[in-house]
């Protein structure tokens, strides 16, 4: 770790991991380098090894700095005051994705390679930042679904958050990608991460019952179809 304050640390790790989402939008995770990264920030080359080992560790910091901005935007939907329907709900939580484009593209593509290729610590602080996220939409759940179970959340959010390793390619395709799927007669019927997401979630919700108190008829027919 280098030597000078904590506030001077963290800036630089900051500038670091800007410089990587900045060149992640345009190049591809295999193609960006450390040299690249170096380039775009203000210090030299070789003191990004004073901040992170490989370029690995690099992109999970963003991707655990992308789970820490989602986590406060769940954190925000749950202290909404307004009651929300199934459908209102799933659309709330799927604007919450719109945003975090960069965090879907690294866990359905690059999430092996980040874990693999980083020290323990740095595993462990990005795995803290998960576990917040999933604590966060678990206060969503409770905050606008009482009637669900501690088991009804769980298995809610082991559907819902391996769904999230799979929105991305679904939603983007490389220009070599549309090709092929034309020249395989494969249907490209495009979807928005927000659309995949909200569809899914009220389909997901639908499987628990809408408030358990009103009795075991109510819960037995679950979520009532929306007019």
């Amino acid at each position: 770790m280098p030597k000078g304050s904590e506030e001077r640390t963290s800036a630089r790790r900051e500038e670091i991991v800007d410089a990587c989402a900045a060149l992640y939008e345009t190049m591809g995770f295999r193609d960006i380098t450390i040299r690249d990264i170096g380039a775009k920030t203000s210090f030299t080359r070789t003191s990004i090894y004073n901040y992170f080992q490989t370029k690995e560790e690099i992109f999970l910091a963003l991707l655990q700095r992308e789970h820490e901005l989602w986590s406060a935007d769940l954190e925000a939907l749950a202290r909404r005051d307004e009651p929300l329907s199934a459908e209102q709900f799933a659309d709330a939580l799927a604007r919450t994705l719109e945003r975090r484009g960069c965090m879907l593209k690294l866990m359905s593509m690059n999430l092996y390679d980040m874990e693999g290729n980083s020290r323990l610590e740095n595993l462990v602080a990005f795995k803290r930042a998960y576990a917040g996220a999933l604590q966060a939409a678990a206060c969503c759940l409770e905050r606008f679904f009482p009637g669900m179970t501690a088991g009804d959340r769980q298995t809610f959010l082991y559907a819902f958050f391996p769904f999230l390793f799979g929105v991305y390619p679904y939603s983007f395709h490389t220009d070599k990608q549309l090709q092929a799927m034309a020249l395989a007669h494969v249907d490209n019927a495009h979807y928005s991460i927000r659309e995949l997401t909200s569809s899914f979630v009220s389909s997901l919700l639908r499987a628990f019952p809408q408030d358990r108190s009103a009795g075991s008829q109510e819960g037995a027919r679950g979520w009532p179809d929306s007019e």
